[in-house]
């Protein structure tokens, strides 16, 4: 990738990240707002993990997926949520190069992990509805490890791939990013080289990650809704609708805040901003609600750790 200017990636030893254009005094009120939002985040992934792993009845394909949402949900967000924090009270607001493109790197491996994931739950509950009597077989211990180290495995290369090119690309511009984190489009705009095999290959990777996976939940939820209506007892409908709705949930929340930030033109960095934050924070944070809340199974498990943990009181 060709240079515009003289000067290269070797020369930046670190950037700015401006972080939420707000008063000064609001900083505070934005502090306090991650700081409640981050621990939501590791009360509720945290807590989810723990009753998955100590409950031997929720020692079932669908539990294990979720509780690897649940520890994808937590690092995810902590790659981004502490460095936002201490740019709210720090004057300089500076991240090293090297912590910017760990900052990539990882928020890139969690986020397109957490895309394979949600594409294997939703294939995890077309099974359930629509074979239900194969499901033990078809959803072996040894076939839902391959989905999800599959997953990881799809995060990692394409993290990969998308922080050796960053690394190529020049800044020689300005060292500036209009972000609150270390992300691909705001690095794009504060670059000098030439961007487009860099945009291409971007391109690439968001169509080999987001349309197979799109493909396999709207397929699978085409399946499911169809052997739903074919159920004769409405209690039937109602419960078999009510597995996938948690699902369906959290994937509307992550796709919808995705597609609305890489939607927004570059002329609206600070609806980018706000949609980043959705799915950098509040999507982690709703997402063990949404399961404990519309989920009898994690309810009653929960409810069973607190009747034991009130008898040791």
């Amino acid at each position: 990738m060709g240079d515009k200017g003289t000067s290269n990636h070797t020369e930046v030893t670190d950037f700015i990240l401006i972080g939420f254009k707000v008063r000064p005094e609001l900083h505070i009120l934005l502090f306090l707002l991650f700081l409640f939002v981050y621990a939501m985040v590791l009360i509720g992934n945290v807590g989810m993990m723990a009753i998955i792993m100590t409950d031997p009845r929720l020692n079932t394909p669908m539990y294990f997926f979720l509780g690897n949402l649940s520890f994808i949900d937590l690092f995810y967000s902590s790659v981004i949520a502490p460095k936002a924090m201490i740019n709210f009270w720090s004057e300089s607001k500076s991240i090293s190069f090297a912590g910017c493109m760990t900052q990539l790197f990882l928020f890139a491996l969690f986020i397109v992990t957490e895309g394979f994931l949600l594409a294997a739950m939703a294939y995890d509950r077309f099974i359930a509805i629509c074979n239900p009597l194969l499901y033990s077989v078809q959803m072996s211990t040894r076939f839902c490890t391959q989905l999800v180290a599959g997953s990881y495995f799809c995060g990692c290369f394409t993290s990969v791939l998308q922080t050796s090119m960053t690394l190529t690309l020049s800044f020689c511009s300005s060292r500036v990013i209009d972000h609150f984190y270390c992300d691909a489009r705001p690095l794009q705009r504060i670059s000098c080289s030439d961007l487009f095999i860099y945009k291409m290959i971007s391109f690439f990777l968001s169509s080999i990650i987001i349309l197979p996976t799109v493909i396999v939940i709207i397929v699978s939820y085409m399946y499911i809704v169809s052997t739903v209506l074919k159920i004769h007892s409405t209690e039937g409908r109602k419960k078999a609708f009510s597995t996938c709705s948690s699902h369906l949930g959290v994937v509307s929340v992550l796709y919808g805040a995705v597609f609305f930030m890489y939607l927004t033109p570059d002329r609206f960095p600070e609806l980018s901003k706000v949609a980043s934050l959705c799915y950098t924070l509040v999507t982690p944070m709703l997402n063990p609600l949404i399961y404990s809340l519309r989920n009898k199974d994690v309810k009653e498990a929960l409810k069973k750790i607190l009747e034991k943990k009130n008898t040791v009181l």
